[in-house]
């Protein structure tokens, strides 16, 4: 009975230490796209109105935004750790799934900037899709996305300036 108990003692201290250090490994850009949890509101550089919100989902394994802005259908990013990085799959309204993939510099990170690695449902690269996120952190209420879409070999950049929305968030985890 004794040896059970220590046995299972033993393995749950095990569980605990790694997750811990799963926790200490993860980079300081994955936390800081963890504080964005909540509604955030702006406007393109053309002075159109755009919506964001953050979202901690996956037992905190993965950041959720949803990208409301004018004129287009709502948008879906996930952000997770990977490695010694950070990943990101974009769920767009014309039906493919870009993957992007940002290795920030060690200490604050003022922005990250994910690149193209592959995309879902993108039979050709010529077909129109995102290429690229430069996601930068401007201070705690102010943060600018640049998006890059591709088509035909050519980049256009849309460009989208957010504060942090003063209303309650519910977008918030735990």
């Amino acid at each position: 009975m004794h040896k059970h108990l220590w046995t299972s003692v033993a393995i749950l201290l095990s569980i605990l230490i790694c997750s811990a250090q799963a926790t200490d490994k993860m980079p300081s850009a994955f936390k800081q796209l963890e504080a964005l949890a909540g509604d955030w509101e702006g406007k393109d550089a053309s002075g159109m109105d755009a919506k964001t919100s953050f979202k901690i989902v996956v037992a905190n394994t993965t950041v959720m935004e949803t990208l409301v802005a004018h004129g287009m259908e709502e948008m879906l990013t996930l952000y997770t750790v990977d490695g010694d990085g950070v990943a990101l799959v974009h769920y767009c309204p014309t039906n493919n799934q870009p993957r992007m993939r940002a290795v920030p510099k060690t200490g604050n990170v003022k922005e990250l900037d994910f690149q193209f690695t592959g995309a879902g449902n993108l039979p050709d690269l010529a077909l129109g899709h995102e290429q690229r996120l430069v996601l930068r952190f401007n201070d705690e209420s102010h943060i600018t996305e640049e998006w890059t879409w591709r088509r035909n070999g050519k980049g256009q950049v849309t460009v989208y300036h957010f504060a942090r929305s003063a209303t309650p968030a519910a977008s918030r985890s735990n």
